[in-house]
């Protein structure tokens, strides 16, 4: 397939210098920032893409992206994380057991510490994404990092809930993958596999029950993630190339994190610890409400109205907050949009980044 825009481009952004900040995690794994530097400025952005996706999601050359959004409005030093659930990584196409919690302990702090290296006494907003929203949240409430001035977490937090049909697809996927079909990830892109494979006939049959769009990667996606026709998004809301680009977007991914997932929603649709046994995370707590009283963080929960993935999970996010720490955090819900659309929509600029906009500018002090 031929692709209308190249993979892993940077060319959607204008007029700042782009640098690479590599780090190394303690546990031993490269990870990497984009820096889109327009000047100097003393409130740094770090913004954080979520499961199968990176920091192309932010970026895109299609529409008013958030990166370019953010340099014309006053935040002219903003920063990506490509953190371990990166698409941009081969190592995430090999058998692993990483889970939420080495990206809370690990990708986080050294990510953080890095920008502070380089952009000394700024302030640090944080803009994240899906399971980067909820990673993070778990890293900021769990104490794992410090000093942020302000956070948006959309679509989840530390109180994921997602539909029946979902909660039985995180279930069985991660067996189906691995151990019937022999995978050590899911690729929305099977379909376009050159010649036969098992992974191009898997994709076929699950193309059979969408009909509501002619692009396997979206058919693909929905199973991913979340329930509906498609789940992800709403078509209206994106511009046909950021549709049929999709599979480029997001990109294979390990299906054991849906594990740590399944364990959250079973756990009264809280943030908890993978493997609370495990003395490699003995430094976070259990249960990640535990601290939550004690950040003085000021954090924006935000997500489409028609939310097919994480449904109200930052409603019900929200909701404890308020009955812990009233008056600290907000909540906005965005109509007409699910979950990705939220950030990858042709008219985000109009509908979505003003609202963010605005809570950054609150907390610039």
């Amino acid at each position: 397939m031929e692709r209308e825009i190249a993979l892993y481009t940077l060319e959607g952004v204008k007029d700042a210098a782009i640098t690479t900040h590599h780090f190394t995690t303690e546990d031993g794994l490269g990870l990497h920032m984009f820096r889109f530097l327009r000047k100097p400025c003393d409130d740094v952005v770090m913004i954080i893409h979520g499961l199968t996706t990176s920091s192309d999601m932010f970026i895109m050359p299609e529409h008013y992206n958030l990166v370019q959004y953010l340099l014309d409005n006053g935040f002219t030093d903003v920063w990506c994380l490509d953190y371990r659930m990166s698409n941009r990584y081969p190592y995430n196409l090999l058998p692993h057991r990483y889970n939420m919690d080495d990206i809370a302990l690990f990708d986080y702090p050294p990510a953080v510490q890095t920008i502070r290296n380089e952009a000394r006494n700024c302030r640090i907003h944080v803009i994240a994404h899906c399971l980067g929203a909820v990673s993070f949240a778990m890293s900021l409430f769990g104490k794992a990092v410090t000093g942020i001035n302000s956070a948006v977490l959309n679509s989840a937090a530390l109180t994921p809930r997602i539909p029946r049909w979902s909660q039985f697809k995180i279930a069985v996927s991660p067996f189906l993958v691995e151990y019937v079909l022999g995978r050590s990830y899911i690729n929305p892109r099977w379909g376009e596999d050159p010649g036969l494979t098992l992974g191009k006939i898997f994709a076929k049959v699950v193309s059979m029950f969408h009909r509501e769009c002619e692009v396997p990667s979206c058919h693909m996606l929905t199973l991913m993630w979340g329930t509906g026709w498609p789940a992800l998004y709403s078509h209206e809301n994106l511009k046909d190339v950021t549709h049929r680009r999709g599979g480029d977007l997001y990109g294979p991914c390990s299906t054991h994190y849906y594990r740590h997932v399944r364990k959250m929603v079973e756990n009264n649709n809280t943030a908890v610890k993978f493997d609370s046994n495990d003395p490699t995370y003995g430094k976070l707590p259990d249960n990640y409400f535990e601290y939550v009283m004690d950040v003085a963080t000021p954090v924006l929960l935000t997500t489409g109205a028609d939310n097919h993935v994480f449904t109200d999970s930052n409603v019900e996010f929200h909701y404890r907050l308020r009955s812990l720490v009233p008056n600290r955090h907000q909540l906005h819900i965005f109509p007409g949009y699910g979950h990705q659309d939220v950030f990858m929509g042709k008219h985000v600029h109009i509908d979505i980044f003003p609202r963010i906009l605005k809570f950054l500018q609150e907390n610039q002090n």
